[in-house]
């Protein structure tokens, strides 16, 4: 399969993997379809059309269950190697710039860096609340634990 070229929000991850970040409310509709997705959304927006994982989580707020979210971003660090996969929310920057962040951790960030890194890589305004934050920094310590 190929791997996602660098447009349409694609994120190249330290460790070589690439990730798009989106927003369903701003897709490009010529950008390409990826081979799986995880929607961060408050209800499941059954796509039809392709392989996806929903993880509840609320515009603003925190993933309704972590283990949840977890699961399904290392399902994503683990599929990106090899497949285009995609990660969004409604509008493509809080809760799609937390994953990311997150998943920068995965890649070998180190956890007091990985908002910063998030912002500088994909959307500056990425982790929106300082709840986002916190969470980024508990699932970090969850994952060296």
């Amino acid at each position: 399969m190929d791997h996602w070229d660098m447009t349409y929000g694609v994120v190249e991850l330290p460790d070589g993997r690439r990730v798009r970040g989106t927003g369903l409310r701003r897709r490009r509709r010529d950008a390409p379809v990826p081979d799986f997705a995880v929607y961060l959304l408050g209800r499941d927006p059954r796509v039809p059309d392709r392989e996806y994982q929903w993880v509840r989580w609320r515009d603003f707020r925190l993933p309704d269950s972590t283990d949840q979210a977890l699961a399904a971003l290392r399902e994503v660090h683990t599929r990106a190697e090899s497949e285009r996969v995609e990660i969004a929310c409604g509008g493509g920057i809080g809760r799609t710039g937390t994953a990311l962040a997150v998943l920068a951790i995965m890649s070998g960030v180190a956890p007091d860096g990985a908002v910063a890194w998030v912002r500088a890589h994909y959307h500056p305004r990425a982790v929106e609340t300082r709840a986002q934050k916190r969470w980024v920094e508990t699932v970090a310590a969850s994952l060296s634990s």
